[in-house]
């Protein structure tokens, strides 16, 4: 017996990394004994941890010692994007500190680095505007998945007014018209008067009522008023 076994062994494949593989059995025929079949395997590494070879080699052997050896390949890939998390979108007042929270990303076979981007886009204030934030997760093997979080960011809050104080006055004295001041939260703030004089039972008895408006230009406002006796 000088003729060694056929050797039919499983055909080349590829395989995605996150799947299982199918490690098929080799079978073998001699013309005149029994066949012993022996596998060796070999993972060769790659270019990322999902990205590898697996050579299988198969040797049918004779009880004559005649043999015949043959290889599969079996080629792992990671061709899928990592999966990506990123924040809730939400809506902040322009006063408040705004969380910048973090993204997250899971990968079925490598390591995953995320990086990130912010742009703001301008609004019609100064306290009006969208912060958009895109994360990208990308994995070893370069494959990479984006999403957005858009934080919105508003100006509700009315301006905060300080009117100058009621007082009473002699009627030929010279009455002062003291200037009202306001601070806003986020913007500037613009300050319209409106004057009112209300008869009193005398020519000099009668009132002087000072109406304050503080606008920001978010179109926020708030109104108090200064009489003058």
């Amino acid at each position: 017996d000088t003729t060694a076994p056929s050797l039919s062994i499983p055909s080349d494949y590829t395989s995605e990394c996150s799947d299982d593989l199918i490690l098929n059995d080799a079978s073998g025929s001699d013309n005149c004994g029994d066949v012993s079949i022996s596998e060796e395997s070999e993972t060769v590494p790659g270019d990322a941890l999902g990205n590898y070879p697996v050579v299988r080699t198969f040797t049918a052997t004779d009880d004559s010692g005649n043999s015949t050896t043959l290889s599969q390949t079996i080629t792992v890939v990671d061709t899928t994007a990592p999966e990506i998390s990123v924040p809730a979108d939400f809506i902040a007042e322009c006063s408040d500190d705004i969380a910048f929270d973090d993204a997250s990303a899971v990968d079925a076979c490598g390591t995953v680095s995320i990086s990130s981007t912010d742009e703001t886009i301008t609004g019609s204030s100064a306290g009006t505007y969208l912060i958009v934030r895109t994360f990208t997760a990308t994995d070893d093997a370069g494959n990479s998945s984006s999403d957005t979080q858009t934080i919105t960011v508003v100006d509700t809050t009315a301006p905060v007014i300080s009117p100058p104080a009621d007082y009473t006055v002699e009627c030929s004295d010279v009455i002062t018209y003291d200037d009202a001041t306001a601070t806003d939260n986020c913007g500037e703030v613009e300050i319209t008067i409106y004057n009112q004089t209300l008869a009193g039972s005398s020519l000099g008895n009668y009132t002087i009522v000072r109406i304050f408006t503080a606008t920001d230009d978010a179109g926020n406002s708030s109104e108090y008023s200064q009489t003058i006796t």
